[in-house]
C-alpha cells in the first residue's frame, strides 16, 4: 500500500477551494478539470483538493477516482510547479478509467 498523503499536502478548507476556483486557471480534459491557483503564504509544496460527485458513480467508484487522483499526486508531486493548490475536479466517466489512463489524463493537464 502507498504511503498517505499527508494532511499538509491537502486543501481542507473550504475557503481554500473558493479561493483556488476563484482565482485559479482552469485545464479541462475529457474526465477531468484542473484547477491551479498560487498557494497562500507557508505552503511551498503543491498541494491538492479533490471534488467527485455523485454523477461519476456510486460511493465506491467515487472512492476509487480519489485513490487514483491521489496516487497520481504523490507520485507527480515534485515535479508539479512549487507553491501551487491544485483542485482536480472528476467528471461522469472518470470512474471507468483505469489508474494509467488516470495518470495520463492529469500528467497532460499538468503540463499545460
Amino acid at each position: 500500500m502507498a504511503a498517505a498523503l499527508r494532511r499538509a499536502a491537502r486543501l481542507r478548507d473550504a475557503r481554500d477551494f473558493s479561493r483556488v476556483n476563484r482565482t485559479g486557471v482552469r485545464r479541462a480534459g475529457p474526465h477531468f478539470v484542473a484547477v491551479v491557483a498560487p498557494a497562500v503564504a507557508g505552503a511551498p509544496a503543491p498541494r491538492l483538493g479533490l471534488a467527485v460527485s455523485r454523477r461519476v458513480g456510486n460511493a465506491v467508484a467515487r472512492n476509487r477516482v480519489k485513490r487514483r487522483v491521489r496516487e497520481w499526486f504523490r507520485h507527480e508531486r515534485a515535479s508539479l510547479p512549487a507553491g501551487t493548490d491544485w483542485v482536480v475536479i472528476a467528471r461522469a466517466g472518470a470512474a471507468e478509467l483505469d489508474a494509467h489512463a488516470v495518470a495520463r489524463e492529469l500528467s497532460e493537464l499538468a503540463t499545460r
